[in-house]
């Protein structure tokens, strides 16, 4: 007997089990660069350790338009699927290599693979939530891709502790799969039928790419998801090194406060989303009440320089912690504007990917660069600056920016 498909809320909690795995599978990495073993496994420099961290964000980003472009076709469960496999197998072969080649190589893997991930996600939530429900929904999901880094900065610490970096790779990629299990079982096939195939693709064509990249709403999401993804990916790739070699923590203990600090967002994220769908609910104009919070979350989150510039241990964990937590007012509350509300239904998939060109852009922005600048000045105030100048950029950017009437036009008249 065939067994019940899940319901909404149900397939949404495992697409955030979903994008938690993907992140972990990303992020265990920077754990693995802050291990003196790993390093000199592989004889890296500071540079070397940049280039590592960023070469998952640059296959991520080329791969980003045409998965939105696929989903928005051939709906989200079969390439999800496909290219979750992909990832975690990537992942545990990273245990088997010996060569810095290799090793750029399985990170440009994980990171085409998990190119998917947001465009099908956002895809599935535009399909099934409504716009009182987006940050709420939003702020779930996104609690995935928080809890992600936040759960396994300290596990892939442990296991590199309790055992070595081999056995962190190849436990992380294999647990993952046992996601597959409830998604393929649970889950309804959305792969659309052979006859359905042309109404589909004439939806997904009223908003064609060339109209996508003359609207300045989505230059502007571009912007901000820029400088939202810098600070992220700046905690989820440099801050356990930060942490060991600027402030003296233990490998162990820098895992447990990027625990917090990820954990943070993702909780404020959640409560920021739900509000504002409160907010909403009572009357107020979506575009308007999503901004504030987003506007907020950036500026809250410059606090990221008293951390830098604190002489005590426990004022830089504190406004560490702090600042990135206080960004989550920002997190579902942009998502659901940049992502939901602000783009034509046909075009959610590839609008997406657009957008998560520029977040994947952030990320070995901020990988490359920070390993850069922390080699030319050899600490690490310098590459907080730019996150601060990226938070404030941010900020300009939604307030002037993010406006309806710039969104992309739809070309043919469509039902929804």
């Amino acid at each position: 007997m065939a067994l019940p498909a899940a319901t909404p809320w149900a397939v949404l909690f495992l697409l955030a089990l979903g994008v938690m795995i993907a992140f972990v599978d990303r992020t265990s990495i920077s754990s693995a660069l802050a291990d003196a073993p790993f390093v000199q496994h592989f004889g890296m420099t500071s540079v070397d350790r940049g280039l590592v961290n960023s070469a998952f964000f640059w296959s991520y980003g080329l791969i980003q338009i045409p998965a939105g472009w696929i989903v928005d076709r051939y709906g989200v469960k079969t390439p999800y699927t496909t290219c979750f496999v992909l990832w975690c197998a990537a992942t545990a072969l990273t245990g088997f290599i010996s060569t810095l080649f290799a090793l750029v190589l399985m990170r440009v893997i994980v990171g085409a693979a998990e190119a998917v991930v947001m465009p099908a996600s956002y895809r599935w939530i535009r399909n099934n939530f409504k716009e009182g429900q987006n940050g709420t929904a939003v702020g779930i999901f996104a609690m995935g891709n928080k809890f992600g880094p936040a759960i396994g900065a300290p596990i892939a610490a442990w296991l590199i502790t309790a055992y070595d970096w081999r056995v962190m790779f190849i436990l992380t990629g294999a647990v993952g799969l046992v996601w597959l299990l409830p998604w393929m079982f649970l889950v309804k096939s959305d792969l659309p039928r052979r006859e359905d195939m042309a109404e589909i693709r004439r939806k997904a064509s009223s908003v064609t790419f060339a109209s996508i990249l003359a609207s300045p709403l989505i230059w502007g999401t571009m912007i901000v998801n820029f400088c939202y993804g810098y600070f992220t990916f700046f905690c989820m790739t440099w801050m356990p090194a930060y942490l060991v070699e600027q402030r003296g923590l233990s490998l162990e203990r820098s895992g447990l406060f990027t625990f917090f600090s990820f954990a943070g967002i993702a909780i404020v994220a959640v409560i920021a989303g739900w509000i504002a769908d409160r907010l909403i609910a009572r009357g107020g104009d979506p575009v308007f009440v999503r901004k504030a919070f987003v506007i907020a979350g950036f500026v809250g989150a410059c606090t990221v320089l008293l951390g830098a510039h604190a002489d005590s241990l426990n004022a830089a964990l504190f406004w560490n912690v702090f600042s990135l937590s206080f960004l989550g007012l920002a997190t579902a509350n942009n998502l659901a504007l940049c992502r939901l509300t602000l783009i034509p239904k046909p075009a959610i998939g590839l609008a997406t990917g657009v957008q998560q060109v520029a977040t994947s852009l952030a990320g070995g922005v901020a990988a490359g660069l920070s390993g850069w600048l922390l080699h030319v000045s050899g600490s690490y105030d310098l590459p907080m600056l730019v996150i601060f100048v990226f938070l404030i950029i941010g900020a300009a950017a939604t307030w002037i920016l993010l406006r309806p009437q710039w969104a992309p036009k739809v070309a043919l008249e469509i039902g929804e």
